[in-house]
């Protein structure tokens, strides 16, 4: 059993998903993509030690879950999982939102995402020993 931390990422985006991947896995993490909340949540049995989860998925006409759905059904599987919230919008109100929901952290889409989630990620663990 490898005791490299297992990082889920959650988007409806490829390319955050890859780059996500790419970045964290150089950094000695597990990283599994998952493209909807709902794959996720059938993965959550591995135990991830932390979830980087996009707060809206569109993709076509199909309805999925937002990333606050997302998070009130991961924080019923398994509460004490840090969640990190990815969104391309910088709204006050959904930020208090997701605050009072427990997130972990909140970071926007912006060129800094990468170097963002470094920060984050790092801070969490260490929070978590």
């Amino acid at each position: 059993m490898s005791d490299r931390k297992l990082i889920y990422v959650v988007d409806d985006d490829p390319f955050i998903n890859m780059l996500v991947v790419k970045r964290f896995t150089t950094e000695g993490y597990n990283v599994e993509a998952f493209e909807s909340g709902e794959d996720c949540l059938k993965a959550m049995n591995r135990n991830p030690d932390l979830i980087i989860l996009d707060f809206l998925f569109v993709k076509g006409d199909q309805k999925f879950m937002n990333g606050m759905e997302i998070l009130d059904k991961i924080r019923k599987l398994k509460p004490g999982i840090p969640v990190i919230m990815l969104s391309g919008q910088d709204k006050g109100e959904v930020v208090l939102e997701l605050a009072r929901k427990g997130i972990d952290d909140y970071i926007i889409k912006d060129n800094n995402l990468l170097d963002n989630l470094n920060v984050a990620i790092k801070e969490i663990f260490e929070r978590k020993g």
